[in-house]
């Protein structure tokens, strides 16, 4: 293809951002209980639920856990609770029989003696079914049960509805030409595993500094740069509470200078997200507040910069774009079992819910009217970062809703980033080596 490098003109897409409801305005710790952010996950759930509920099974009774009555067939919504043996404890630190408890922490918390139980206002009840697996499910799912109260006091489950995937905004007509984004993660800048001159090459490539003609005709079409956290690694050593001499406050500026420099390179050239992940300078709890602009005083001069919350929601040209840094899906990996990453990010799709195992076993701010991890739009494209590789999958809704799914691997470790085409959700990986064979 003729390309005259002089006249390449990047191509330009229109941004709008959904983050508001990810940020928490005037922050307070003071009076609020976990389980307001339960109640509200509990009424908005609810209220969807009873709206399917007539298609689903019309003539059946729809009852609290309170008004159960033996062998009587009736559909109850709830919180399931899993009930997990090897669920860590924090009081079982300080009890006497320490020394019998293991001490390899295993990676999954599963037994095959959990089980399940249903909450509501009114009461709990414990689950049986063969149809409800525990492996599946984690605590902090809202679902209806259709079933009934056995003489052993459980609730015998014959069905199970889920929320299912929500209503989607339709895709734009398919524009006649190619722009795309690309998405990166765990760049690692500090750690043992970073290698600068990797992500340089991708700047490089990005920016349209690398290659003939023909690949900055490519580079031309790339419209936006998603960074999906774990930007910087700070060593642990460093923060103990101890006054740092000169060297080791080196240290810890260098990395987050050394990311500064390349991201002022891509700032000057298109726009660019930048999240908070798990080793980032940010809060710990979710949503993470986005990252201080002070901390890139090169990059944050560009309108082009963006520092943005962890979940991160908005919409290029109209594709609705949603994802984490990926620490919704390494919390349920731990308290549930599927065949691969891109399971769990269905299942939370079809839960409608972001972080299900928030505040449970994934730390949350303790919102007291609302709870921002509910999906109520369904995204084109989702997200999650800081994965072991990459992997894809477009997933067709029951009412015609197309999602591409996609684990973003750590760069650091992989070298790998991944670009979309939002022409047609088409998805690739781009690898960079910097060994010679």
């Amino acid at each position: 293809m003729e390309v005259d490098s002089q006249k390449l003109q990047r191509k330009q897409s229109t941004y709008l951002s959904f983050d508001e409801n990810f940020e928490i305005q005037k922050e307070v710790y003071r009076g609020q209980q976990y389980s307001q952010i339960y109640f509200a996950r509990l009424h908005m759930m609810r209220t969807l639920l009873y709206s399917l509920v007539p298609n689903w099974k019309p003539h059946v009774p729809v009852c609290k856990v309170l008004g159960l009555e033996l062998g009587k067939v009736c559909i109850v919504v709830g919180t399931l609770y899993k009930h997990m043996k090897l669920k860590p404890c924090i009081l079982d630190e300080y009890s006497k029989e320490r020394s019998a408890t293991p001490l390899v922490k295993p990676h999954n918390f599963m037994h095959q003696d959990d089980y399940l139980v249903l909450e509501d206002e009114s009461g709990r009840v414990k689950l049986s079914s063969a149809i409800l697996s525990p492996s599946v499910y984690v605590t902090g799912v809202v679902v209806a049960l259709l079933g009934k109260e056995t003489s052993a006091g459980d609730f015998f489950v014959e069905d199970v509805l889920e929320a299912g995937l929500p209503p989607q905004i339709e895709q734009p007509l398919k524009s006649r030409e190619d722009k795309y984004v690309v998405f990166v993660s765990g760049l690692g800048f500090g750690s043992s595993s970073a290698n600068p001159l990797q992500f340089q090459l991708l700047v490089d490539h990005i920016t349209g500094h690398l290659g003939d003609e023909e690949e900055q005709g490519l580079a031309a079409e790339i419209v936006h740069l998603v960074i999906a956290g774990n930007s910087i690694e700070i060593s642990r050593g460093l923060l103990n509470g101890q006054n740092l001499d000169s060297k080791d406050q080196s240290r810890l500026s260098d990395p987050i200078k050394g990311l500064d420099i390349l991201l002022t390179q891509v700032a000057a050239s298109l726009p660019l997200d930048i999240m908070p992940g798990s080793n980032d300078p940010a809060n710990f709890s979710l949503p993470q507040q986005p990252l201080n602009r002070c901390l890139f005083p090169g990059s944050a001069i560009y309108n082009t910069f963006r520092s943005c919350t962890n979940p991160h929601c908005f919409e290029i040209d109209n594709i609705r774009f949603l994802g984490t840094s990926g620490q919704n899906i390494d919390d349920l990996t731990k308290y549930s079992e599927a065949k691969d990453k891109l399971e769990f990010l269905e299942r939370t799709l079809r839960w409608r819910h972001l972080a299900p195992t928030a505040p449970n076993t994934l730390g949350c701010y303790p919102f007291t009217d609302r709870d921002p991890f509910l999906i109520d739009s369904c995204p084109h494209v989702y997200f999650v970062g800081n994965q072991e590789k990459y992997e894809t999958r477009l997933l067709k809704g029951s009412e015609g809703q197309l999602v591409r799914l996609i684990c973003i691997p750590r760069f650091s470790e992989t070298g790998v980033a991944v670009v979309l085409n939002m022409r047609n959700l088409e998805c690739h990986a781009l690898t960079f080596g910097t060994q010679f064979s």
